[in-house]
């Protein structure tokens, strides 16, 4: 199985994942989070594309506030967490949703509403967005 790296105080999805001596499966992870949106928020040279020259931070606190209002966001529902590189930074701003792995560009709030609305309240990919 693969084992993916995590810190003390945040788990990232994935296929095992030990923390305080127990071990977790995707199945388990679920008790914590449904699903983890994560908002690639490296910031590089300036010279260098990178996420957060398109404002993914706050596109991200954007995300988590808008989930906070519709109770989708806290265990059990929808994890937001900001990330460094995943390493697509020419396709960028990069928005990865675990667990099914589905990538996402966006360009502004409407964007992410509409990723909210269509991907995480009625399960439809966004097309135009998939990154």
């Amino acid at each position: 199985m693969l084992v993916l790296s995590y810190t003390p105080r945040e788990l990232f999805c994935g296929f095992l994942i030990e923390h305080k001596r127990e071990v977790y499966t995707v199945e388990t992870m679920k008790d914590f989070y449904e699903k983890h949106l994560l908002f690639c928020t490296q910031v590089k040279a300036p010279e260098k594309k990178c996420c957060s020259q398109a404002s993914a931070v706050t596109m991200a606190g954007y995300a988590k506030s808008r989930l906070k209002e519709l109770d989708m966001h806290g265990p059990g529902k929808i994890r937001v967490s900001q990330s460094g590189c995943l390493g697509r930074c020419s396709d960028g701003p990069n928005l990865l949703i675990y667990p099914e792995g589905i990538w996402y560009t966006y360009q502004n709030q409407a964007d992410i509403d509409e990723i909210i609305d269509s991907h995480l309240l009625k399960g439809i990919l966004v097309e135009r967005l998939l990154n």
